[in-house]
């Protein structure tokens, strides 16, 4: 089965890795890997560069950001995104197409499969993210895929609900857990070598992104910098930048302005899976509003201190600790974080084995065009 993989950003790539290791070491599939995104933005660290160094071949680039960050630029993205995923598939002809999660660069994606008469298989579906744009897109995309690996038992009842065939629904859990069994994280030492920091006693790993249903989001980050700045100054802070939604090149403005205004604070575009992984398992918590937070932290022991409404709907664990877009109430749910023992937190988001149950699924799909020809399933007609 000639398999394409779309990964767009640092994100999802971490997610895909161990998929895209178990479809390549897999002699039924022919595996072929399309970057995007903000893989080819200099601006975001040229990120395809990784999945060249992890030892994937990278078969086709779709070339599609625009050095906009506002709502025109995002449609206009989108719309260059789709000439270049149909141009893609056209000259590539895969059996099936795989994607994940809900970022408008994966809507394209899954258009120009669906008008290409391209079966779809979609990881991450079925969740809700009321804060933004994206819980629209993941399930647009649901009505386009064919294939369905939520990472939950409540995402799954989800995409029952919108019609899809309950055979084609498969909880797997989130591959990002597999990649937090399977790698070996560096030590405190080794990442401080490999980055050019000094960890301090105490120290933070901030990620935010633009809540893009939310017209204040700049004025909410604004609030995260002025409680960051009324931490004592020990603290140690590590920023990973943005991604491309509209209102991040603000965001991006402010956190070189709080740089050169705070000691012992690092500002990285891009970490690396490993790396990553390895900086969210040695901080004392994690700040902000990334799905990392909720997804991956958790496996890690590492509290979580998740702000505003960008995750909102989201299953959580124990370890995730939500506050207001409010300095104060973020400085105290900071506070809250580090005095969490997370020792026994329970990931409700699977067990590190999410790769294979994909893989699985998909071998035994013998023809997959035979799923084109969608059927909505009401409630309770399912055979059981």
């Amino acid at each position: 089965m000639k398999i394409a993989v779309i990964t767009t950003t640092r994100a999802d790539y971490g997610l895909l890795y161990w998929p895209l290791k178990k479809l390549e070491q897999d002699p039924y599939f022919d595996l072929k890997i399309i970057a995007s995104g903000t893989h080819l933005s200099p601006h975001h660290g040229l990120t395809y560069h990784q999945i060249e160094e992890d030892g994937f071949q990278i078969d086709w680039k779709v070339e599609m950001l625009l050095s906009s960050d506002t709502a025109v630029g995002a449609s206009k993205a989108l719309a260059l995104a789709t000439i270049g995923f149909s141009e893609c598939f056209d000259h590539l002809r895969p059996d099936l197409v795989l994607l994940l999660g809900d970022r408008y660069e994966m809507l394209a994606a899954a258009q120009s499969a669906m008008l290409a008469n391209i079966p779809v298989a979609h990881i991450a579906g079925g969740d809700v993210t009321e804060g933004a744009f994206d819980e629209s897109i993941r399930h647009s995309i649901t009505k386009m895929a064919h294939i369905h690996f939520p990472t939950n038992n409540l995402a799954g009842e989800r995409i029952k609900q919108m019609g899809e065939n309950p055979d084609n629904i498969h909880v797997v859990g989130s591959p990002g857990l597999d990649y937090i069994a399977e790698a070996t994280l560096m030590r405190r030492a080794e990442l401080e070598k490999s980055l050019g920091i000094k960890f301090g006693d105490t120290n933070l790993l901030v990620t935010y992104h633009p809540e893009t249903l939310e017209k204040d989001t700049k004025d909410h980050f604004a609030e995260l910098v002025k409680a960051l700045g009324r931490l004592d100054k020990s603290i140690g802070i590590i920023f990973t930048r943005p991604n491309s939604d509209p209102g991040a090149g603000e965001m991006n403005r402010q956190i070189d302005d709080f740089r050169q205004k705070r000691e012992g604070m690092s500002v990285f575009a891009s970490l690396g899976s490993t790396r990553y992984l390895s900086v969210v398992s040695i901080v004392d918590a994690v700040v902000g509003n990334s799905s990392s937070g909720l997804y991956e932290a958790p496996s890690l022991q590492t509290p979580t201190v998740n702000i505003g409404d960008r995750q909102k709907g989201r299953i959580q664990a124990a370890s995730v600790i939500n506050s207001r877009p409010e300095a104060e109430q973020i400085l105290k749910s900071i506070e809250e974080a580090l005095a969490l023992n997370c020792s026994d937190v329970v990931n409700p988001y699977g067990d590190g084995n999410a790769s294979e149950r994909i893989v699985d699924a998909l071998k035994r799909l013998r023809d997959p065009q035979q799923l084109i020809r969608k059927q909505f399933f009401k409630l309770g007609s399912e055979s059981s």
